[in-house]
């Protein structure tokens, strides 16, 4: 439960809330990234992960507007900057978590400024799309 600890905790002004068909397989699979439950009410964990914030809760139909079918999320990923990508990946590799797009050096240009980006992609259990950067 989120108590005292929610007063000084900094929320990010973008929080992804995610619908999960099985909030304890999504609790173990984010934990297994390295997510740290920050604070959670039945069915719902807040979700933390370096300066990355996510919130899972079971499926209640508060919040679709439509059916919802795997793979959940379609057209969008969520991308999160992790401190060390070679080291986040070799772990997500060593889980034998399934690689949606392997490692890559992606370019993207702002402004008349290439940028480079190393990112993979996974799927959550539910099929969302997880875009790990540096």
């Amino acid at each position: 439960m989120c108590i005292e600890r929610c007063e000084t905790m900094k929320f990010n002004s973008l929080i992804p809330e995610l619908s999960v068909t099985n909030i304890e397989k999504s609790r173990m699979f984010y934990e297994s990234l390295g997510f740290q439950i920050k604070y959670s009410r039945p069915k719902f964990y807040f979700l933390e992960l370096e300066e990355n914030q996510l919130m899972i809760e079971e499926m209640n139909d508060n919040w679709n507007v439509g059916k919802l079918e795997y793979p959940f999320g379609r057209g969008m990923n969520i991308s999160m900057t992790v401190s060390n990508i070679d080291a986040f990946y070799k772990k997500v590799q060593e889980q034998k978590i399934k690689i949606f797009v392997a490692l890559k050096v992606s370019e993207y240009v702002v402004d008349g400024i290439t940028y480079q980006d190393k990112e993979f992609l996974i799927q959550d259990p539910d099929g969302y799309l997880l875009r790990f950067n540096n």
